[in-house]
């Protein structure tokens, strides 16, 4: 075993010392955040709070979660994050493989067209006509079909499939499989992290997503809990604090700011530790020639 010089000792050394204040850097807002949920009114206005609750309070989380909107928002959220997710995904990963395809006539206009939307788009009034004239408002399908194609995400699907080695797909045309054969039964599984990445970006784009639901939706119960949030954040409505005291509302509106970010966060942090493992290599591949 070669023993690392000194050089190179003194190199991990700095380098460890920087991602540590790195991660510190990273790490102090969102428990800053977490501690400002849980304390009280005075110790957040008078700026106490750091990285430890002060005045433990939990008045905010109780109005928020007992009110019967909230709990019917977050599960228009769920709903709306998972079919969204699945129709962005059967979109990206057909376009994806389709412009994978060097062989393909057409292929430069199909990129050209979907790097042109990276950069215009037909603005918020002519997407609102149409949607409304497609009759998609008030439905999932406004949140899920005007997003259902990220060109990042395109992309970096292309160059992981171009990654893959043509003689497999060759190999099972040979055997007799069709060309939706061959994605579902030969490519897909060999693409599970790319796969996983995709699937992580466009749900936590999805559920942080809420300016789509409060300019489609009509409805209160059809709302997501972004909106419902937000809303509450802004003062625009009652929402469970409707029937809150002064105290009650005092407290709310020293800490609704944070309660909004935990609740928003948690799900997606409690997620990601499962596709954390796909995360780097789905990245990763494809986007290295050799």
């Amino acid at each position: 075993m070669v023993k690392p010089s000194r050089s190179y000792r003194v190199f991990q050394g700095i380098n460890g010392v920087i991602l540590t204040l790195v991660v510190v850097v990273t790490l102090y807002p969102f428990v800053n955040i977490i501690a400002r949920s849980f304390s009280g009114e005075r110790q957040i206005r008078s700026g106490e709070v750091t990285l430890w609750p002060k005045g433990f309070n939990l008045t905010t989380y109780e109005i928020v979660f007992s009110d019967s909107v909230f709990w019917r928002n977050y599960g228009n959220t769920v709903f709306y994050t998972a079919v969204s997710t699945a129709v962005a995904m059967v979109l990206t990963t057909c376009y994806a493989y389709v412009l994978s395809k060097r062989n393909l006539k057409g292929r430069g206009a199909l990129v050209g067209i979907a790097v042109f939307t990276m950069f215009f788009t037909g603005g918020l009034i002519p997407n609102y006509v149409l949607i409304t004239s497609l009759g998609l408002k008030n439905s999932v399908w406004a949140i899920a079909v005007p997003n259902a194609i990220s060109v990042f995400n395109l992309l970096v699907m292309k160059a992981f499939f171009e990654s893959l080695p043509d003689e497999l797909e060759e190999a099972a045309e040979i055997d007799g499989l069709s060309t939706y054969g061959i994605l579902l039964r030969i490519v897909l599984p060999l693409s599970k992290a790319v796969v996983a990445t995709m699937v992580l970006f466009y749900s936590v784009s999805f559920w942080n997503s809420w300016f789509a639901a409060f300019l489609y939706m009509d409805k209160t119960e059809l709302m997501p809990a972004t909106v419902y949030l937000r809303n509450l954040l802004a003062g625009a409505t009652g929402g469970g604090n409707a029937g809150a005291t002064t105290e009650q509302g005092s407290q709310v509106a020293a800490n609704i700011q944070a309660v909004t970010i935990v609740l928003t966060s948690l799900p997606i942090l409690c997620v990601y530790p499962f596709v954390q493992r796909y995360f780097v290599s789905g990245v990763m591949l494809g986007a290295v020639k050799g």
